[in-house]
């Protein structure tokens, strides 16, 4: 999970996939800037989770590496921004093709956007929460 500085969009959706997924799922989120290293979800995200039943307090930021390309089998981005950045960041083409935007798995083919909560109050996080758990229920009926 993906967007850009991996404090509210990619935890929360971190956190609803493992809330979901198999337990044999390795799932993680990162970020394409390095801006917020080491710092934990926006408060915000923690917030809307919490009250949806996840935790997410325990992660911690981190940019997205090479190795995250050969590590795991889908990269799901935020938005078509992140989708560009983690094409540019892939270190072969063959790994390209694990780049995906998450909302295409619940609205196919029409490269919609998870949008940046970050400057707009609670009610915009709310809106990403659900936007994410769609997409992730919609992948995971798919697989």
């Amino acid at each position: 999970m993906v967007c850009l500085g991996n404090i509210c969009r990619s935890p929360l959706a971190q956190g609803i996939m493992e809330k979901y997924a198999p337990n044999e799922w390795t799932i993680d989120s990162a970020g394409t800037s390095g801006w917020h290293a080491s710092e934990r979800p926006d408060t915000r995200s923690i917030l809307i989770a919490k009250q949806r039943g996840i935790t997410i307090d325990h992660q911690h930021s981190r940019q997205v590496t090479a190795e995250d390309f050969e590590f795991f089998d889908i990269i799901f981005a935020m938005d078509s921004s992140n989708h560009s950045n983690l094409i540019q960041l892939a270190p072969e083409e063959s790994v390209k093709n694990k780049v995906r935007l998450i909302l295409n798995e619940s609205y196919p083919g029409e490269n919609r956007q998870v949008p940046d909560p970050y400057t707009g109050g609670q009610e915009g996080f709310s809106h990403v929460y659900e936007l994410l758990e769609e997409a992730i229920q919609s992948f995971l009926r798919a697989h």
